[in-house]
């Protein structure tokens, strides 16, 4: 059988698309090449570039990026070049929102190729709310051939723009599980140990992120507050990650006299699975968020999960009184009983993190790229 020759264009060499990139390459129908738009992204994501782990064929265009307030404009070269050199049959694009995508949307056009987006968007992502960014988005969906979604929140949005049930296809998002999985189960063989080396409480609250106010940070903060003085005293908080909210939170932590809260920084891959091996549980109380990988890793790492409503990862990762808690953002009240609850039963901790174990196993990178390779074989080519 010939290999169907696939170029997918995407944003920066991202930790977790790297074992997904892996396996596509595996695939035996597949000839995979990868462009990426950049590196990485150093002024949001402090992740490291894992060269070392890439087993497919990629390649970095030469960029320019420039952030101005909440915009993030990144300029390249030598896109059509790229492609042409890749000669594939199909293209799949990872969004739609740089310069870069709607070169390689023309670039498919010019060419007769079937080109296919790549999207988390869901009707409950804040991004939503510009009217010019809609009436792009609306003209880069129609001119697309066939889109791949992780999930259900992203198909649904789709059909909000008419798009026929057959053009989409759904590649889950995943992470590395069996990484998590492993590191995790060295972590509690000797949790004291690993305990003492991170300065981490003896049970705690984790949260993982940017520290924007947009990911429910304060919330959360203002959540623990109003717990049980005994609660507190026995379950502390930890926030991992950095972000210009950081120093305002940190401050305002400081007025919660009682428990036990910790501010870790940004946390590399590695270590942050020594993180979600030694919580209770995962909180994610954001307003808006496309998905929320940080919930894939925390169930790699068998724990319960607590999340708002509106984050995408919901209607295919959580299941309430299951394996976690989905409340309303913005929601502090429930938020804190939620918390009461967790805190006050470990029993309930344990049966939800394996649950969540469990559930976590039809979402693995083999799995998303058996969705990517469907859609890339079923999409019609152009005559």
């Amino acid at each position: 059988m010939k290999k169907k020759r696939l170029a997918i264009l995407t944003e920066i060499i991202a930790p977790y698309r790297i074992p997904v990139f892996n396996a596509l390459a595996k695939l035996d129908g597949i000839d995979l090449h990868v462009i990426f738009l950049a590196e990485t992204d150093p002024d949001t994501r402090d992740w490291l570039v894992y060269k070392g782990e890439i087993r497919f064929s990629w390649e970095v265009l030469p960029s320019y990026r420039k952030r101005a307030g909440k915009h993030n404009f990144l300029l390249n070269v030598g896109v059509g070049a790229a492609l042409r050199k890749a000669n594939p049959d199909v293209i799949i694009c990872g969004g739609y929102n740089y310069i870069a995508s709607w070169r390689a949307l023309l670039w498919a056009g010019r060419n007769h190729l079937p080109f296919l987006l790549w999207t988390e968007s869901n009707s409950r992502d804040l991004r939503q709310n510009n009217p010019l960014t809609q009436r792009l988005k609306s003209t880069f969906i129609g001119r697309c051939d066939g889109f791949v979604v992780p999930g259900k929140a992203s198909h649904q949005y789709l059909l909000s723009f008419n798009i026929s049930r057959e053009k989409i296809f759904t590649a889950p998002n995943a992470v590395d599980n069996n990484l998590y999985k492993s590191i995790a189960a060295e972590v509690r063989s000797d949790a004291a140990k690993f305990r003492s080396q991170l300065d981490l409480p003896q049970r705690f609250f984790l949260f993982v992120g940017r520290m924007v106010s947009e990911k429910g940070i304060f919330d959360l903060l203002n959540a623990y507050a109003v717990l049980d003085l005994k609660l507190r005293a026995e379950v502390g908080l930890v926030f991992a990650g950095e972000g210009p909210e950081r120093v305002k939170l940190e401050r305002l932590s400081q007025t919660v006299k009682v428990g036990s809260i910790r501010f870790s920084g940004f946390i590399q891959r590695e270590n942050l699975a020594q993180y979600y091996a030694l919580a209770d549980a995962l909180v994610l109380p954001t307003h808006t968020d496309p998905w929320g990988l940080v919930v894939n890793e925390a169930m790699a790492c068998g724990l319960p999960i607590v999340c708002s409503e509106v984050a995408g990862c919901i209607p295919d990762l959580v299941e309430e009184g299951s394996n976690g808690f989905v409340i309303p953002a913005r929601n502090i009240k429930r938020l804190a009983q939620v918390l009461k609850e967790l805190a006050s039963n470990p029993e309930i901790i344990r049966e939800m993190g394996e649950n969540s174990r469990k559930r976590i196993l039809h979402f693995s990178p083999e799995i998303c790229a058996s969705g990517i390779a469907e859609a890339a074989f079923s999409v019609k080519t152009k005559l």
